[in-house]
């Protein structure tokens, strides 16, 4: 189903690669592009089933890629076999990302482990595979770069102290890239808690949020991905940070 005022030809002649879109907000965005006329890559790490299956029942021409991205040589075969099947890129959606719950006040129990794991998934691969890109999107009419952050990245708040730093840079690396990469736009979206396959069982972390935000209730997959559009469609905003919380952080 598209937006109101939306149009099934809106991305006519786009091509978009949405990484970590086997689920959740990349799930959504996937959709809501390839219904709105875009070739859509889908991309995960290791979810090939449910990768391959919502690429093959996407209304518009897709193709599915395995890639972990914070594998630059994985990240580098994915634009690659874009290109390969398509020919162009004009829309990065970077949405993959990887965290666990550490409470901020148990510095021990934040491991090395998971203080690189948090960085290399969250900034490293990011970093590498919209700098591989640049080139890419550079030859496009309208190129743009969404990427998902988090309020952790504005607030001192989120699911580790790894995991709002890695969010805190990517927030900073959109602003960055948008002064100096245009006409690239670079913007990024930043949820509050969301309620995806990921946040199953964190029953109390949405009912905390349920019972703080003023519109009680956690985002969905859908709000992230309607915020994503808006930003396509938005030619001139480059370089801002919009957070979609409910209002939490007010």
């Amino acid at each position: 189903m598209t937006a109101t005022g939306s149009s099934p030809s809106e991305f006519d002649g786009k091509v978009a690669i949405v990484t970590g879109s086997s689920s959740g907000i990349g799930e959504e965005t996937a959709r809501r592009l390839s219904a709105l006329g875009a070739k859509v890559v889908v991309n995960s790490s290791s979810s090939v089933e449910a990768g391959t299956a919502i690429a093959a029942s996407l209304p518009n021409d897709s193709l599915y890629v395995q890639a972990d991205i914070s594998d630059q040589d994985q990240g580098a075969a994915l634009l690659d076999a874009t290109i390969a099947r398509f020919g162009q890129l004009d829309i990065l959606v970077n949405n993959a990302g990887w965290t666990t719950v550490v409470p901020h006040k148990n510095l021990d129990e934040l491991t090395d482990e998971i203080f690189l794991k948090t960085f290399e998934v969250n900034v490293f691969g990011t970093w590498w595979l919209t700098k591989n890109a640049i080139p890419l999107l550079q030859e496009s009419t309208d190129p743009n770069v969404v990427t998902i952050t988090s309020i952790a990245g504005l607030f001192p708040v989120g699911s580790s102290m790894a995991y709002s730093m890695a969010k805190a840079s990517l927030n900073h690396m959109t602003k960055l890239l948008a002064k100096s990469y245009g006409p690239i736009r670079f913007n990024a979206v930043a949820p509050g808690l969301v309620a995806t396959p990921w946040t199953d069982d964190w029953d109390a972390q949405h009912a905390a949020v349920a019972k703080n935000a003023p519109l009680h209730r956690s985002a969905t997959p859908e709000d992230c991905a309607e915020a994503v559009l808006g930003f396509l469609r938005n030619g001139y905003a480059t370089g801002q940070v919009l957070a979609v919380d409910g209002g939490l952080t007010l």
